[in-house]
């Protein structure tokens, strides 16, 4: 059975009126699955061990020194502090970390995190677009360090580029990572000739507008196949669905449709490859009621195809 693993704790984290990750998200999210028969479990936060693979010492002392008593801390132009947000930022990554253990133990096929904040956007030592740790990536030490694995695939389908995740992964041959995006866009990164020193990345640009008919060839002509030459042993999503047509950050123009499409085929690719292990972790959309629906979507597919 497919497991789900959230906290209310991830309510915690706020940001300012007006901030598209605004709580709500995560309810609509829940209150999405709720009818369907899910297994379940409460995060935990991650230890310093899984971060410190990923985010050194001093930035993990510096964000939890700036977390304010009440109100906000500002860390970039769209990163915001406030009280709750440091336990969720653990929490988050923490249920990442779980999610590995749950799949490469068997005690689970497959996982969906419905956590917040995200973490695609967290770099080395730089919190930014909405990110403070970055959770994809700590999952893929995790699996290489904890689990002795060799190849873990990351393939990241949020509507901005996964520059976070890229940067961790960045020097780890053992990782590959893929990432479909629109360009240009926020946050300027994902050029098609960024492929790191030993090649493990594929980032594959979208232009606005070109809906989900460009997004499925580029899946079936570029990460498809490179997910089939890598033969992963663990397949982690980096699941976000602002890519959307109804969402108001960008314009790619997906249908819910498209989101299920791409899990399908992931789960095509995990059953080949690896017993059909798949981490999904939230990470962008923006449209309530579009987010909703596209998750529901997504797990549904996971649940399934926990039997191939």
């Amino acid at each position: 059975m497919t497991l789900v693993i959230t906290h209310p704790d991830a309510l915690l984290h706020e940001n300012p009126p007006g901030h598209p990750e605004q709580v709500a998200r995560l309810r609509y999210v829940l209150e999405a699955l709720e009818g369907m028969t899910l297994d379940r479990e409460e995060a935990r936060e991650a230890s310093d061990e899984p971060l410190l693979r990923c985010h050194p010492q001093a930035y993990l002392d510096r964000i939890a020194g700036a977390v304010p008593e009440e109100g906000w801390v500002q860390l970039d132009a769209d990163t915001f502090l406030s009280p709750g947000t440091w336990r969720a930022a653990r929490l988050a990554a923490g249920a990442a970390v779980r999610a590995v253990d749950a799949v490469m133990e068997g005690s689970a096929r497959n996982v969906f995190c419905a956590m917040r904040p995200p973490g695609h956007h967290a770099e080395t030592a730089t919190p930014m677009g909405f990110c403070t740790l970055g959770n994809v990536a700590i999952a893929a030490k995790h699996a290489l360090e904890a689990h002795g694995i060799s190849r873990v695939a990351v393939v990241d389908f949020d509507v901005h580029h996964g520059n976070g995740t890229q940067d961790l992964l960045w020097d780890e041959p053992r990782a590959r990572f893929w990432s479909t995006h629109q360009m240009p866009l926020w946050p300027g990164t994902g050029d098609a000739s960024e492929t790191g020193p030993h090649g493990t990345v594929t980032n594959v640009p979208l232009p606005p507008g070109s809906g989900g008919a460009a997004f499925r060839a580029a899946m079936e002509r570029i990460v498809l196949p490179g997910i089939d030459e890598f033969a992963p042993e663990l397949l982690l999503i980096s699941a976000g669905f602002d890519a959307h047509h109804a969402d108001p950050l960008a314009q790619l123009a997906w249908t819910t449709e498209d989101f299920a499409w791409a899990t399908e085929r992931l789960c095509d690719a995990a059953w080949t490859h690896c017993a059909g292990r798949v981490v999904s972790c939230l990470e962008g959309g923006y449209d309530l009621d579009a987010l909703a629906n596209a998750v529901a979507a997504h797990v549904d597919v996971l649940r399934r195809r926990t039997d191939g």
